[in-house]
């Protein structure tokens, strides 16, 4: 049995990370003042972070339509004897409803899962549900499975600054300048398909993102050793690098990937923005 897995454009995996497991993208829409772009297609994060500079506004996203959603399960199942569909969570957006309706219009060939999670939150459970149809497992116990591990993914990241998540009303005026003039940075974490400001650390970036670090590992001393995701937002190449080494010392992952986060997450959070993502026990 051919199992295809999908997932929306918000999992975060770029186009090498799709083509290496094989995961089709289903992508959100951007809209940048009156021109419609698509996630991942024709448009990009620096695109976003101009338009921003430039207009002092977030870009809006927009779900993919039922009809989008039919559309593209109908050409997956030409290929496919089942498709497995993984949404960001559906209290972010409306992507997962409008997909689980879709999806019930073929007759149990098609199965949308609300991760609970964003960026590769939604990606690791992308790559897991790849690896149990590589197993031969079938759709409703990879569907199982998948909604069990959704409540033991690590989705935090920590932003550098906090203009778009106040531009995007999810943090004070008050908030934002006093972040900016004692130097916080927040770690953004998500529970039950929300996200909320677990902790804020003191200091530059850098510094902040090693005591991140430690705290992970402090939270999760148990977790899956097949991979982990270090995402972020355009950030310094040097400062990606000196994460990826801290992980490397610190825990014991098979595999450390790296992406960029897409437009919807990007102009959510904005630029330098990272975090370090994996499935826990």
């Amino acid at each position: 049995m051919t199992i295809k897995i999908t997932a929306d454009s918000t999992c975060d995996l770029g186009k090498e990370q799709a083509a290496r497991f094989g995961v089709a993208i289903m992508p959100l829409t951007v809209v940048l003042g009156d021109e419609v772009f698509h996630d991942g297609v024709d448009i990009t994060p620096q695109d976003i972070f101009d338009y921003v500079s430039k207009t002092g506004i977030l870009p809006k996203t927009g779900a993919p339509s039922i009809d989008d959603y039919v559309e593209f399960f109908k050409e997956q199942l030409k290929t496919a004897d089942a498709v497995i569909h993984i949404n960001i969570s559906r209290l972010a957006s409306s992507s997962h409803d409008n997909a689980a309706v879709a999806a019930k219009k073929f007759k149990g060939k098609v199965f949308a899962v609300d991760s609970m999670a964003l960026s590769t939150g939604q990606g690791l459970l992308c790559v897991k549900a790849c690896d149990l149809a590589a197993e031969d497992r079938k759709p409703a116990e990879i569907v199982r499975i998948l909604e069990e591990l959704r409540h033991r993914i690590n989705t935090s990241f920590v932003p550098d600054r906090l203009d778009y998540l106040h531009k995007g009303g999810r943090c004070s005026l008050a908030a934002m300048l006093g972040a900016k003039v004692l130097k916080l940075h927040p770690m953004i974490d998500m529970k039950d398909g929300r996200l909320y400001a677990k902790k804020k650390y003191m200091g530059g970036l850098e510094r902040c993102l090693t005591n991140y670090l430690k705290d992970l590992k402090e939270s999760y001393p148990a977790y899956d050793r097949a991979r982990c995701f270090i995402t972020h937002s355009n950030c310094e190449r040097e400062t990606v690098e000196k994460v990826r080494a801290q992980v490397e010392s610190m825990f014991d992952f098979d595999e450390i990937i790296e992406t960029v986060a897409g437009c919807v997450v990007t102009g959510h959070c904005g630029k330098n923005t990272l975090g370090v993502l994996f499935i826990y026990d």
